[in-house]
């Protein structure tokens, strides 16, 4: 396939996606600048830096599973230089999937499921038509809820604790909506 095609191999099928709408590009971009300035910061400044924060890179998971999750971070420690490379093959720490309204099954379920058997420690979904995020954490193989946030709320969600997140931010504004 073209390398402009948004698609990825889950369980060896490949499954292809649209292009997404303004309100997930949103979600996504906010979701990037509350975590991707404080954590994936390398100039020096003291925040708590450390990770690689990247948007939209393929990540194999296992055999017949190349992804392509919306956002992932790594310690830097632990994929000390991801440039050049594709897939990735070190499984991330972090995943957050930002929900369009063709891909809810995949993400809550499909995706779910791979990232735990993987792995991935901390998984937000985040959901712009609810206008939430919800972050779960892999705890003996088993996904378990780590918070669950509204657009009025302003949290300190896990993996992120350092620094506090306005949900609402993260979509469009309200006076914006249809």
């Amino acid at each position: 396939m073209s390398e402009d095609v948004r698609a990825e191999i889950v369980d060896g099928d490949v499954v292809t996606h649209p292009s997404p709408l303004p309100e997930h590009s949103r979600a996504h971009q906010g979701v990037t600048r509350a975590v991707g300035g404080p954590f994936d910061d390398d100039d020096g400044r003291d925040d708590p830096g450390g990770w690689w924060i990247l948007q939209e890179v393929d990540v194999e998971l296992g055999t017949h599973v190349v992804v392509r999750p919306d956002i992932a971070r790594w310690r830097r420690e632990r994929l000390p230089s991801p440039w050049g490379i594709r897939p990735l093959t070190v499984v991330p720490d972090w995943i957050c999937e930002v929900l369009s309204p063709f891909n809810q099954g995949h993400d809550r379920v499909k995706k779910r499921r791979l990232y735990a058997k993987a792995g991935v420690q901390f998984y937000w979904i985040v959901d712009p038509a609810a206008r939430t995020l919800e972050a779960l954490k892999l705890v003996d193989g088993v996904r378990v809820d780590a918070g669950s946030y509204e657009d009025d709320a302003t949290a300190r969600v896990p993996r992120f604790e350092a620094v506090e997140l306005e949900i609402g931010r993260l979509f469009p504004p309200r006076a914006a909506e249809r």
